[in-house]
């Protein structure tokens, strides 16, 4: 691939019509002319625990993701691309609603393995049985099926185990899930015994590996609702752990004490199994598309929900999912818009997970309540108008226990905290020069490192919100 912007594709006669089609409706939209409402078809990619560097497209030699590398090659590959947080729940909710986390309250790092509040707010939340993301909260999908689109989940969910927190009651027409973080892939099973499929609020059983039954849902869904405007989120369990691959079926579930549950000792080859199975059900999914006539007419957006665990390959970054290092936020990405998009751009520009959220908006032709605006920047729209890559400021903030961990991005600039009971470290860096962090400037740069940090303080108490748990 090349890092090729679009007015350099607009000299060498690379644009497609559609580019230029697409250009004269922004113009238009800057002139006060209002276009036709879109109907573009949207189709988000959701990876479990997918280290940065654990694509064929991302340089991993010893693994083969053809239809992943494919839409890379199609399409847009951000290099600097952030999870809003660094655990899956926190990056969930951002997503959906557009905004941080914090906004919710509650939600800033996993629920736990049976319904359990890892830290002050979420242990609170939960004996009011109330942990999860408040049905009421602003969602792109409701506000998708609100203009008209045909809105479907299947795969993960993870945002509340209480059944008034189900998706089919935030506005998904079709909810296909399984409910909690991990679970035998054959069994369904979490690590704590509790059953964990469901549809549209209901437990049912079915047969098969997860990955595939979650990808047959989704191409039938396609099957059904190809003829009017979509939105199907497709948020895969894999490579998250328990470690099982597409033949590792056993006629028992896992032994709650299996080796296999641990999210730091993957044994290799079936970490790779996992992956390539995964990339196999997104080439299915492709295919019908392709099959219905439906390519030209999809924007598909494919991204990590954190950095990897230790079984991962996060190179060239350093640490690892539940920190904010750039290992355990930074992943990959990939959008394609075929005649829309230009094909083979590697993008630099920094980006996380919610800016995702705000293109989708603005290509669906929707907007969020004035009291709460989506708080990305419309990253496509910047892909497709050549604009020049530009400094963001993005946060993060994941307590669990008594561990708290800190950050924020600002240019090249990056603050680190990490809070355990009375020990505090912190750390400052140039991404630009070190993006494996391994050069702490925290006594080198003095006014960088306090102006980053004030910079934090400001925002987490602004954001930060504790959720009081509403009467059932």
């Amino acid at each position: 691939m090349v890092r090729l912007n679009f007015k350099t594709a607009f000299r060498i006669g690379q644009v497609s019509t559609a580019i230029v089609l697409h250009a004269v409706t922004l113009i238009s939209v800057a002139l006060g002319v209002e276009p036709a409402p879109s109907q573009t078809n949207i189709l988000f990619i959701l990876a479990d625990d997918l280290g940065y560097g654990d694509l064929g497209c991302y340089g991993r030699q010893d693994i083969s993701t053809p239809n992943l590398d494919r839409l890379a090659e199609q399409g847009v590959r951000f290099t600097s691309h952030y999870a809003n947080g660094p655990e899956c729940t926190p990056t969930r909710t951002a997503f959906l609603t557009g905004r941080y986390q914090q906004w919710v309250g509650g939600l800033e790092c996993a629920i736990g393995t049976g319904n359990v509040g890892r830290y002050d707010d979420a242990a609170r939340l939960r004996e009011k049985n109330a942990l999860g993301l408040p049905v009421e909260e602003q969602t792109i999908v409701r506000l998708l099926k609100e203009a008209g689109y045909s809105t479907a989940l299947t795969g993960k969910w993870h945002l509340g185990y209480e059944p008034h927190f189900a998706p089919h009651l935030h506005g998904f027409d079709y909810a296909f899930y399984c409910i909690g973080g991990g679970m035998d892939y054959f069994h369904y099973l979490d690590n704590v015994a509790g059953y964990n499929l469901f549809l549209n609020g209901n437990p049912v059983r079915r047969e098969g590996y997860f990955t595939d039954l979650m990808t047959d849902e989704a191409v039938s869904f396609l099957e059904r609702n190809g003829k009017e405007p979509f939105f199907l989120y497709v948020p895969y369990t894999a490579p998250h752990s328990p470690f099982q691959g597409p033949n590792d079926r056993q006629k028992d579930p896992l032994p709650l004490d299996s080796p296999l549950w641990n999210q730091s000792k993957a044994p290799a080859d079936v970490y790779v199994a996992m992956i390539e199975q995964m990339d196999k059900g997104i080439g299915r999914i492709l295919d019908a598309l392709d099959s219905m006539g439906l390519t030209e007419n999809t924007v598909i957006f494919f991204a990590g929900d954190n950095g990897g665990t230790r079984s991962a390959r996060n190179e060239p970054f350093s640490g690892i999912k539940g920190s904010t290092f750039e290992g355990g936020i930074r992943v990959p990405a990939v959008v394609k818009w075929q005649g829309v998009v230009p094909a083979r751009i590697v993008s630099d520009q920094v980006c996380v997970t919610f800016d995702f959220t705000t293109s989708i908006a603005r290509i669906a032709g929707i907007s969020p309540s004035t009291e709460k605006p989506f708080e990305g920047i419309d990253i496509v729209r910047h892909i497709v108008e050549g604009e020049e890559d530009f400094d963001r400021t993005l946060y993060w903030r994941k307590p669990r226990g008594e561990t708290v961990w800190k950050g924020v991005r600002q240019g090249s600039l990056k603050y680190v905290g990490e809070r355990r009971g009375d020990e505090f470290q912190e750390y400052l860096f140039d991404l630009s020069s070190d993006a494996a962090e391994e050069n702490n400037l925290k006594d080198a740069r003095p006014e960088g490192f306090a102006r980053l940090k004030r910079l934090y303080d400001v925002w987490e108490e602004e954001v930060r919100r504790n959720r009081r748990g509403r009467p059932e």
